[in-house]
């Protein structure tokens, strides 16, 4: 008689459990792809809400040491490399960093479809889409408690030199230089593009890097602005890791790449000039 009883008990117990178990399961996150339900940051701007809420993103301003000082070696540096890398603007890697300057999409989605081999759109892989279009947000926003406490003079404003992007040299000059957002989100977009690709890990990874020395053939960024843009992408990165919703899209994400693939897609740019362009860039890269 105790023996079945314990057997009896046994089994309500596991059986009690089990059902406790599924009542308590967590919901099944999914990640929206349509930009209206995941909202603009500024009606009308293009730019998407990122996955972070303010209080989430890394601090720039506390990640970060201060920007070179007048009269030190650093910023020596960072003159030396803007006459190097300004010096080719006007060639067809020139021609590249004009291109890399452009955040909005649809344009904005072509910029690592060379080094991913295949394309990327809001229609044949809108998870993917919106994966960059909502890193862009939280790289690029949490650049900003540095620049607003530093306030940095751009390169171009302190050498009274052009950029590759005349339009936008009035904006520009009154943002803050240290660090740079184009970077962080440039690096941003090859770390979580080499994760859901590692096939194309190296050139994903050398892409982002050229996207950010972009910044500084265009004369906007000094290169410490760049380095430590990168930095703060990176950190960003870190932070999306352990977002439910961002975690979804990556999953999701890697499914289209795979179909992609399998459906034999490639990029509709002339990758072979994208190539030549980036190489010719090397020879004088610091």
């Amino acid at each position: 008689m105790q023996t079945t009883t314990l057997a009896t008990l046994s089994t309500a117990l596991a059986a009690a459990l089990l059902l406790g178990a599924c009542g308590t399961t967590a919901p099944r996150v999914t990640a929206p792809i349509s930009p209206t339900e995941v909202g603009e940051l500024r009606p009308g701007s293009g730019y998407l809400k990122g996955y972070l809420p303010a209080a989430e993103l890394p601090d720039s301003l506390a990640l970060l040491p201060a920007p070179p000082a007048a009269g030190s070696a650093a910023l020596a540096a960072d003159g030396a490399t803007f006459q190097a890398l300004t010096a080719l603007q006007g060639t067809p890697r020139g021609a590249l960093a004009v291109q890399d300057a452009n955040l909005k999409f649809p344009k904005a989605a072509q910029v690592f479809s060379c080094a991913l081999g295949m394309p990327i759109s809001e229609e044949a892989t809108p998870n993917l889409n919106m994966l960059l279009r909502r890193t862009l947000a939280d790289a690029g926003i949490a650049t900003y408690k540095a620049k607003n406490k530093y306030e940095r003079t751009r390169p171009f404003v302190a050498f009274k030199a052009a950029t590759c992007t005349p339009g936008e040299e009035a904006m520009l000059a009154k943002d803050g230089s240290y660090p740079s957002g184009h970077s962080a989100v440039g690096w941003a977009w090859a770390l979580v593009l080499s994760e859901i690709a590692p096939e194309r890990g190296d050139a994903l990874l050398q892409r982002g890097r050229a996207f950010s020395q972009s910044r500084a053939i265009c004369g906007v960024h000094w290169q410490s602005d760049i380095e430590n843009g990168r930095l703060v992408g990176a950190a960003t990165v870190a932070k999306l890791h352990a977002n439910p919703v961002f975690q979804a899209q990556m999953t999701a994400a890697k499914a289209e790449i795979a179909k992609a693939r399998s459906a034999g897609a490639v990029p509709a740019q002339d990758c072979g000039a994208e190539a030549k362009a980036l190489a010719a860039s090397e020879l004088v890269a610091p």
